[in-house]
């Protein structure tokens, strides 16, 4: 009788192991919608925004905090979250930031003034920093140890976060324009109490690796990061030569270097320095956050064209982007796995900065009384080949290499860079936008914009060389 009582554990955790094994597809759409919903929640917004200004009195100057505190807070975050879900279990902390999007989602829609939404959107933010780095956690824990599958599997995922960028800004327009803007927040509800009630029946606890956390790092680098972010979105209105701008720049350089400082003499860190001799973590890491600041700025502008310079409505520019998100998802789960397989990651990641630098030349282009057919959807297309060649080679790089006990923070570390190149790029564009806009008219808005898609070629090339030269074969690795 002793030698058997210990048996039926195991056999039960075997068999519940097995049924997860079994829905492995199912589980990857949950994590997908989780992705989805991650990033619809960055665009969204951006249609709405006039309606939110005009109902709740916001100042021009302030009316940005609506997108940016999501963003920021997002991004100041992530490397906590990725921590998080390795100490505590990555589906725990899922369920966490759940909770969390969702009851600040619902204080978003009910805000009755702009500080209120500001509060809610920081804690919609906190909550997607928990749910982004354990999902795709969990994702390599469930197909990890099938690699023929690893590939589709990361194809799905990676296609979610441009589908939710596109719908983001679909969805926000069909429900400015046909309901109310507080629905813009109130839908995340639905999806927020269905995703916890598959969640323990459908995704595997996770490696839960116990440990203390680093409270002080963490304060320290999401200080930085928040700082960072902030100075960058704040300085097109401020002056990049502004006290208040070097300041913030300064301060948030600071609290890095001091980040490492603590870093390497605490027992138990935030993050484990040692990560990065994981082979091509860091160049797959520098690579994202480049392809980060050469995207956004292309589906910014891209957007702002579409609708300040040919005049379409909220409506129409959804259905205009949807062939580039279609092409995107089309191609990620039908041939980036098999030409990564053929290529590598390193050639891949440079083949698709150069269909982005194509692309963004191409957008450069454009004349103030363009047509889709000609002017738009052939640039949108090669944008489309250009991220998807890309991104899923640079997450690999970036994750899969980290041992299995830090995954959460190899998830969060890209996660990580992929907003901060994102908010960086964009606001860097806008800037550069600004200055190449010398009136109001729409010849004069065009200038700004094609002045924003040269600047993101310029990163996007910087991005193919970074591959070139620091992303290792597996044989150098």
């Amino acid at each position: 009788m002793a030698t058997t009582s210990p048996a039926r554990p195991i056999a039960q955790q075997r068999s519940a192991a097995e049924v997860l094994e079994g829905r492995r597809w199912w589980a990857l759409l949950v994590l997908c919608a989780a992705q989805f919903i991650v990033i619809v929640d960055t665009s969204i917004v951006a249609i709405a925004l006039p309606a939110i200004q005009s109902d709740l009195s916001i100042s021009s100057s302030n009316l940005q905090w609506v997108f940016n505190a999501y963003v920021v807070v997002l991004a100041g975050l992530l490397l906590l979250g990725g921590k998080l879900a390795d100490i505590y279990g990555q589906r725990r902390v899922f369920l966490t930031g759940f909770a969390i999007l969702t009851g600040a989602s619902l204080a978003a829609g009910l805000a009755q003034s702009g500080e209120a939404l500001f509060a809610a959107r920081g804690a919609m933010g906190l909550g997607a920093a928990l749910i982004a780095p354990s999902a795709l956690s969990m994702l390599f824990g469930i197909f990890g140890s099938r690699p023929h599958e690893l590939g589709k599997a990361l194809a799905f995922f990676g296609a979610a976060a441009p589908a939710g960028g596109t719908a983001g800004v679909f969805l926000g327009g069909v429900i400015t324009e046909w309901m109310d803007w507080r629905w813009t927040f109130l839908i995340n509800i639905p999806v927020g109490l269905l995703v916890p009630a598959v969640t323990s029946s459908l995704l595997p606890a996770g490696i839960r690796r116990g440990g203390r956390l680093d409270i002080i790092g963490a304060l320290v680098v999401t200080a930085a990061m928040v700082i960072g972010v902030y100075g960058v979105v704040t300085a097109p209105d401020t002056g990049w030569g502004s006290t208040q701008t070097i300041s913030l720049l300064g301060g948030a350089a600071g609290l890095l270097a001091a980040f490492v400082v603590i870093e390497g003499v605490q027992k138990e860190p935030l993050v484990r320095l040692g990560i990065f001799r994981a082979p091509n973590l860091s160049a797959g890491n520098i690579a994202m956050a480049l392809l980060g600041a050469a995207w956004i700025p292309l589906w910014f502008f891209l957007n702002l064209y579409l609708q300040q310079v040919l005049g379409y409505g909220a409506f129409e520019s959804g259905l205009a982007l949807l062939p580039m998100t279609g092409a995107i998802m089309l191609l990620m789960v039908a041939a980036t796995g098999r030409l990564t397989a053929i290529f590598g990651i390193k050639l891949n990641i440079a083949a698709g900065m150069v269909f982005l630098v194509a692309a963004l030349l191409l957008l450069a282009q454009t004349p103030t009384d363009g047509e889709f057919l000609l002017h738009l959807l052939p640039a949108s297309l090669l944008a489309a080949v250009g991220m998807s060649l890309a991104y899923i080679p640079a997450m690999i790089a970036s994750t899969a290499s980290a041992p299995a006990e830090d995954s959460g923070l190899a998830s969060g570390l890209v996660s990580t860079t992929y907003q901060v190149g994102s908010a960086l790029g964009l606001a860097a564009m806008t800037a550069v936008a600004q200055s190449y806009t010398e009136g109001t008219g729409l010849a004069e808005f065009n200038d700004g914009f094609h002045a924003a898609f040269y600047g993101a070629a310029v990163v996007a090339v910087a991005g193919g060389v970074a591959a070139l030269a620091l992303i290792r074969s597996p044989r150098q690795a």
